[in-house]
C-alpha cells in the first residue's frame, strides 16, 4: 500500500550572510515525509540537520538567515498542499504547533522558568483549541498522563527546575501533542539523558505516533538512536545529503566513508578496540585538499582494532600486582533536609551510602548509573570537594578525609578533575592560555610564566588544539575543542589521579570518540589512573578496566568491565544494558517487525 506523503522538500537551500562570507548551512537538499512514517536525519554538529528542522518550521532568524531556494510543500488536512515556504507569516503561524510541532534538544531552556510546567501546556492548548480555562487544565493533565509524567496533578504545579531532565523532556512532548499534529520534528531529544530515561523517552514516542497516526522527523548525531525507531535515514554532512535510504540497508550496507565514520565511532559493545575509528579515519584529506576515502568496510576496520582476552590478562596482570594508589573505606556523603522556620533538620538524603572500592596505578574505573545514583557526588567526595560525612579515602596512603583544606592544597595538584560542561568549568574572561596556567602559577610549577606558556603551549598541541588557540577565549571553540582545553588543564600539573565526570555526554558521537581515544592515549603516556564516570554503559566498557555500577548511593555490583557487561547479576545492571542503543541487524529486525505487528 503507498503511504500518503505529508511533506516533500525540494531542492531546500537555507543561507546565512557573514562579515566575509555566506553559508550555506542546507545546500539543495531533497526528501519525503510520509503518514506514520518516521525519517532519521544524522549528522555531526555543523551538519546542517537542525537548521533543516527550523527551516520546516519557518523558524529561521532573518537576519542572518534566509531560505533562498527550494520547496517545502506541506500537505494540510485543513489547507491541502502548500508551500511553507511562501506561506505568509500570519498562517505558518497556524500551522505551527499544530499540525507541525517541534520538540528542542534543551528542555530547560525552551521551558520558561517563571510559569509552571502545567501553565506552559495551557498556554499552548488555549492557542490552538477553542476550550475554556477549566478544560485546558483537564486536556493538560490528559496528556501528562499520556506522556507517561509521574503524579500529574504534582508535575502541573511544579516549575521546570523542580523536575527532572527525562520529565522535562516529556513536558515538552506533551506541549508538542497538545495540538493534535500530523508531524512532530524532534531535535535531539534524548541527549545527555540517562540511557534508561533515553530508551522510554523513544519509546514513549513510538507508542504516541503508533495511536495518533503521526509521521516523526527525528534529528540526532547518533546513528545508534534512530536504528530501531526510524523507517528511512537520511546522512547529512556539511549541508547536503551524502546518502539516504531505508535503516537496514544503511546500516548493514553503508556506501558513504561518513556514513561508515558515524557507524564505526561508537564504541561496540560485542567486541574491546584498541581505539575508535573516526570521520576523518574513513575520509582522509590530503595536504592538497583532495578528500581521499577509505574503502574498508566498518567491520574490516573494526576487526583490525580487536583487543585479545590474553592482551587484556597480561594488562590487568601487570595493573593489579601492585598496590592501590586509592582507597575507598565505607565513605558516606549525606545531605540534610531542613524544614520548618528554625532550619531544623528533618532526614538526610543519603547520596552516598557505605561506598567501599579499590583503584590501582594505570587503571581506569568506571562508574556508572543513572542521574541520582551518586555517582558525581561521589567523585567530588574522593577529591574533597564535598566532605564526607564518614569513612576513609585513602589516596598514596594518605587517609585525605581528615586532612585540613591547607594540608589537602598541596594534594590538589596530584588529584584532578574533567567536568562534564567544559564551557561552565573554563572563565569566559580568561584566555585559554592564562586558564591552563592559572593553576601552574597556583602550584609554582615552572620558574617563569615564559616557561610555563611553552608549556602550555607544548600541551595544546598535545591534545591537538594549535600554539595560536593559547590567546582565543572559551566562546571561540567548539564543545569537543573545550573539552581538549580543560584535559589540557587537567594535565597541567602533571597529576597522578584523573576523575573524569561525564567528559563525553553532551559530545556529537564523532567528537566523543576522539575526546575518548585522546584520554587512553594520554593514559599510555603518562601513565594516569582514571576513574571515569558515565550514565552509558557502552562509553564506560570501552573506557574501563573494571566497573562499579551504582544505584541509590550505593554500590550494586562491581567487577571486570567485560564480564559485567556479559553476565550482568542485577536486575539494575540488566536494565542499563537492555537500555544502550545497539544498532545491531538483529535488534534492527525485531524493532520494525514489532512496529508492523502493531500497526496491524
Amino acid at each position: 500500500m503507498v503511504k500518503e506523503i505529508l511533506l516533500e522538500i525540494k531542492n531546500l537551500v537555507t543561507e546565512f550572510r557573514g562579515e566575509e562570507e555566506i553559508v550555506k548551512a542546507v545546500n539543495d537538499i531533497s526528501f519525503t515525509l510520509s503518514r506514520g512514517e518516521t525519517v532519521g536525519i544524522v549528522g555531526e554538529s555543523g551538519s546542517g540537520k537542525s537548521v533543516t528542522a527550523l527551516s520546516l518550521m519557518r523558524l529561521i532568524p532573518n537576519p542572518p538567515g534566509k531560505i533562498t531556494n527550494g520547496e517545502i510543500i506541506y500537505h494540510s488536512k485543513n489547507k491541502g498542499a502548500v508551500n511553507l515556504v511562501k506561506l505568509p507569516e500570519k498562517e505558518i503561524r497556524g500551522l505551527r504547533g499544530n499540525e507541525i510541532a517541534m520538540v528542542f534538544q534543551e528542555p530547560m531552556t525552551s521551558l520558561n522558568p517563571v510559569y509552571t510546567c502545567g501553565d506552559q501546556v495551557m498556554e499552548a492548548i488555549l492557542l490552538h483549541r477553542k476550550v475554556s480555562k477549566k478544560e485546558a487544565k483537564e486536556l493538560t493533565i490528559k496528556l501528562f498522563n499520556e506522556v507517561q509524567l509521574p503524579h500529574p496533578e504534582r508535575i502541573f504545579d511544579c516549575y521546570p527546575h523542580q523536575i527532572s531532565g527525562g520529565q522535562k523532556q516529556r513536558v515538552m512532548i506533551a506541549m508538542a501533542m497538545s495540538g493534535q499534529p500530523n508531524i512532530l520534528i524532534a531535535d535531539e531529544p534524548t541527549t545527555a539523558l540517562d540511557v534508561t530515561v533515553q530508551a522510554t523517552i523513544l519509546e514513549l514516542m513510538l507508542k504516541l505516533q503508533r495511536e495518533r497516526d503521526m509521521s516523526i522527523l527525528f534529528i540526532t548525531h547518533d546513528l545508534g538512536v534512530i536504528a530501531e525507531l526510524a523507517d528511512k535515514v537520511i546522512v547529512m554532512y556539511k549541508g547536503k545529503i551524502v546518502e539516504q535510504g531505508n535503516v537496514i540497508d544503511i546500516f548493514t550496507n553503508p556506501q558513504h566513508p561518513y556514513t561508515k565514520g558515524l557507524l564505526a565511532c561508537r564504541p561496540p559493545l560485542d567486541k574491546r578496540l584498541r581505539w575508535l575509528p573516526t570521520v576523518s579515519y574513513f575520509m582522509k584529506t590530503e595536504a592538497s585538499g583532495k578528500m581521499i576515502e577509505n574503502q574498508q568496510s566498518v567491520a574490516e576496520v573494526t576487526n583490525k582494532l580487536i583487543v585479545s582476552n590474553q592482551e587484556r590478562i597480561e594488562a590487568h596482570q601487570k595493573i593489579y600486582s601492585k598496590e592501590p594508589i586509592l582507597r575507598i573505606k565505607n565513605i558516606q556523603t549525606f545531605f540534610p533536609v531542613k524544614k520548618g522556620m528554625m532550619g531544623k533538620v528533618t532526614d538526610y538524603i543519603k547520596a552516598v551510602d557505605e561506598v567501599s572500592f579499590d583503584v590501582y596505578p594505570g587503571e581506569t574505573l568506571g562508574l556508572v548509573g543513572e542521574s541520582g545514583c551518586g555517582k558525581t557526588t561521589l567523585g567530588r567526595t574522593i577529591l574533597r570537594l564535598i566532605p564526607p560525612t564518614s569513612g576513609e579515602i585513602i589516596f598514596d596512603g594518605k587517609n585525605i578525609a581528615t586532612l585540613s583544606e591547607k594540608e589537602m592544597r598541596s594534594l590538589r595538584r596530584d588529584m584532578q578533575l574533567v567536568f562534564q560542561d567544559p564551557y561552565s568549568s573554563l572563565n569566559p574572561r580568561l584566555t585559554i592560555g592564562q586558564a591552563i596556567m592559572e593553576p601552574m602559577q597556583v602550584h609554582g610549577i615552572a620558574e617563569t610564566d615564559i616557561a610555563r606558556k611553552k608549556q602550555v603551549i607544548a600541551l595544546l598541541e598535545r591534545v591537538n588544539m594549535n600554539k595560536s588557540h593559547f590567546y582565543h577565549y572559551p566562546h571561540e571553540f567548539s564543545g569537543g575543542q573545550r573539552q581538549r582545553i580543560c584535559i589540557a588543564r587537567a594535565l597541567a600539573l602533571r597529576p597522578k589521579f584523573i576523575i573524569c565526570d561525564e567528559p563525553v555526554s553532551a559530545l556529537d558521537v564523532s567528537v566523543q570518540a576522539q575526546v575518548l581515544n585522546l584520554l587512553n592515549e594520554l593514559k599510555r603516556e603518562f601513565g594516569f589512573t582514571y576513574i571515569f564516570i558515565s550514565h552509558d554503559l557502552s562509553v564506560v566498557k570501552f573506557m574501563s578496566d573494571r566497573m562499579v555500577v551504582m544505584n541509590k548511593g550505593k554500590i550494586e555490583e562491581s567487577g571486570d568491565a567485560d564480564a559485567i557487561y556479559n553476565n550482568p547479576q542485577t536486575a539494575y545492571t540488566k536494565k542499563l544494558i537492555d537500555a544502550i542503543p545497539k544498532g545491531q541487524l538483529e535488534d534492527i529486525k525485531a524493532a520494525i517487525a514489532k512496529k508492523k505487528s502493531l500497526k496491524l
